[in-house]
């Protein structure tokens, strides 16, 4: 067992005095050396608190394991001698806290028991890497906690050689990051026509536990060179937001979302002269279809209000969403609607609406996203969003203060090719 030395700052003092001391007499001195070893000698038969998602282990032994295949609070714990009526009351009183059948199979458990008994006395059960649900069996009480979440800021840059999805993931950029990364440069860059060499930097947070990532803060400062032309993603705080703008103080953020999906592949495009796969003829194809798995999150563009949620033979499960005196959207083919989607809702940009099916007239899974402008069908992929507002003109030196700070910031950021190239040159 491990020992720890109390009053730790009284014995460093006296030991860190001790060599300053003058004694009167030898005596003195002897007797302030066997006072000094005395106390740590005391000291020396003091344990130290072992600690174990907050509960002290110094008396229980420790069983840790993964839930297997269909195993319930009651199979994990009946070999531990909890008696039936004691996880009967547990799973009545945790529902608030945590459902105890939503107990996952690979979720990681730890159960401690008494060192003089052979009846569990905690169990604990993570549901994810942040957090951890603790049931006390002995007094029936359950409760959630987190662990200690550490932010850990991460600089990548990358080079295209296939795809932005491919490259990134190849740094290992999460998909959310990619994701917010591709909404970001949606109205500025297609991603479905980046060419080998485009280049990209970007700075986020990633949230750790345990040295594990469990998420991602917003991008910090985003760059993407297409073609050799530089695109700055800089953030800055106008009229108590905080929006990011270009190298020209012009915001990125405009009315809608680029797309209707997260990063994702368009299938087929507005096309006057379409032959339709179902109906076998041709015939004007009014939307813009994006393939993706069934059960995909649909997102509504823009700001609106639903002005239809239904099923028809031809769209299958579709939802039509009215954003101003200009703007319409649909939504087509979805496997089911979302919760609250009703004629009359309110719902907001980024807001899932649905999800990625194949009802109505629909060889596959896939999104038809339809627009609307003034009444009239149009191509969306041809449309031409107008932005939000720019930095103003009393926020311009304010700015450029900062654009600066964050090119600088972006320019310190090596490349791969870089980082070799500096090896190289150390090396010689």
């Amino acid at each position: 067992m491990k020992k720890i030395w109390i009053t730790v700052g009284i014995i460093l003092l006296s030991a860190g005095g001790y060599s300053y001391l003058k004694y009167e007499s030898q005596e003195q001195e002897l007797l302030a050396k066997a006072a000094l070893e005395e106390l740590i000698d005391e000291a020396d038969d003091v344990e130290l608190e072992e600690l174990l998602y907050g509960i002290r282990i110094n008396e229980l032994e420790i069983a840790e394991g993964l839930v297997g295949k269909n195993q319930t609070l009651s199979t994990i714990l009946s070999p531990f001698n909890v008696p039936y009526q004691i996880i009967d009351e547990l799973a009545k009183r945790s529902k608030e806290i945590f459902d105890v059948r939503k107990i996952a199979f690979n979720k990681k458990y730890t159960i401690l028991t008494p060192k003089d008994s052979s009846k569990a006395q905690f169990f604990i059960y993570e549901p994810n890497p942040a957090e951890y649900v603790v049931f006390r069996l002995d007094t029936v009480d359950i409760y959630k906690e987190s662990k200690p979440v550490e932010l850990h800021t991460r600089e990548v840059a990358g080079t295209i050689t296939r795809s932005l999805y491919d490259d990134m993931v190849s740094e290992g950029v999460s998909l959310s990051v990619i994701n917010k990364f591709a909404d970001l440069y949606g109205w500025s860059i297609n991603f479905q026509a980046v060419q080998k060499g485009d280049k990209f930097k970007v700075v986020y947070n990633e949230k750790r536990v345990e040295g594990e990532v469990v998420g991602v803060e917003d991008i910090q400062i985003a760059y993407f060179e297409s073609s050799g032309r530089p695109y700055y993603a800089i953030p800055f705080e106008q009229n108590g937001e905080v929006a990011f703008y270009d190298q020209d103080g012009n915001s990125f953020k405009k009315a809608f979302l680029r797309d209707p999906l997260e990063y994702t592949r368009i299938s087929s495009r507005y096309n006057l002269k379409r032959f339709h796969p179902v109906q076998k003829r041709y015939k004007p194809h009014l939307g813009t279809d994006y393939a993706a798995k069934t059960g995909t999150e649909i997102r509504t563009v823009g700001d609106g209000v639903v002005v239809e949620a239904k099923f028809t033979s031809a769209n299958g499960n579709y939802v039509k969403i009215k954003h101003n005196g200009t703007y319409t959207t649909q939504y087509l083919h979805m496997s089911k609607i979302a919760s609250g989607m009703k004629p009359g809702a309110r719902v907001s940009q980024g807001q899932v609406i649905g999800y990625v099916g194949s009802t109505g007239l629909a060889t596959g899974p896939h999104l038809c996203f339809r627009f609307w402008k003034n009444g009239k069908q149009e191509d969306w992929l041809k449309e031409e969003i107008p932005p939000s507002e720019p930095i103003l003109s009393q926020n311009k030196m304010a700015f450029d203060r900062v654009k600066i700070e964050k090119l600088d910031q972006l320019a310190n950021i090596p490349y791969a090719e870089d980082k070799e190239t500096i090896l190289l040159t150390r090396a010689e």
